[in-house]
């Protein structure tokens, strides 16, 4: 019989399911199918999780999670990867080699460390290697406010803060930087538009969208 592959843009997102299905898995799923695209997951960990916060979280196996990499990718394929909450070295480092085995082009890194009621969703050495392994593999990295202060150890309060930033994390081998504007709230909007703003930079210069 001959395989069914979806006809539209295959989109493989490795994060953590948040229960209350606001973020992680979840919310990824809905962002892809809503933008036309077919989405397939591979889950890092469960979350007991709603609005109040992050109550407690249960940690897939790294090779479980290399596992479901190779179901996905060597029958269905991928047209570009996102990640997520991947939360400790075992999974960054399996997630990191599972890119490079399988020639992944178009991968996209939310660098997820912090959860809304300030829980550390990542470890000191998963920090490591997620900047030196995944990050030079991605083509886009986004981190928030907070998670841009962590990476690149610069206190962000202004846009002009947010720009040194930006410029540290690109370093580390992304070619696009987009750091998310929600925690810096309508102060980065330069043109009053009451908008939230966030900043890309490509290395060479700075958008703000």
């Amino acid at each position: 019989m001959k395989k069914q592959v979806p006809s539209q843009y295959k989109v493989l997102t490795i994060a953590g399911s948040d229960s209350g299905g606001g973020a992680g898995i979840q919310a990824d799923i809905k962002t892809i199918t809503a933008l036309g695209g077919y989405a397939t997951t591979v889950i890092t960990a469960l979350t007991a999780q709603n609005t109040l916060g992050v109550q407690s979280i249960f940690e897939i196996p790294a090779s479980f999670v290399g596992q479901q990499i190779d179901a996905i990718v060597t029958d269905i394929g991928t047209d570009a990867v996102k990640t997520g909450m991947l939360l400790n070295k075992g999974i960054v480092d399996v997630v990191s080699l599972k890119i490079k085995e399988h020639n992944i082009k178009h991968v996209v890194v939310d660098p997820v460390m912090i959860s809304k009621n300030k829980k550390r969703l990542l470890s000191a050495d998963a920090v490591n290697a997620l900047t030196s392994k995944l990050f030079p593999l991605s083509l886009v990295v986004t981190p928030n406010v907070p998670e841009a202060e962590y990476i690149s150890g610069i206190n962000i309060k202004t846009p002009s803060d947010a720009e040194k930033a930006a410029k540290y994390i690109h370093q580390l081998g992304p070619a696009y930087v987009l750091i998310k504007g929600g925690h810096a709230g309508k102060s980065w909007d330069m043109k009053n538009e009451g908008k939230v703003v966030d900043i890309l930079y490509d290395g060479k210069s700075f958008e703000y969208i």
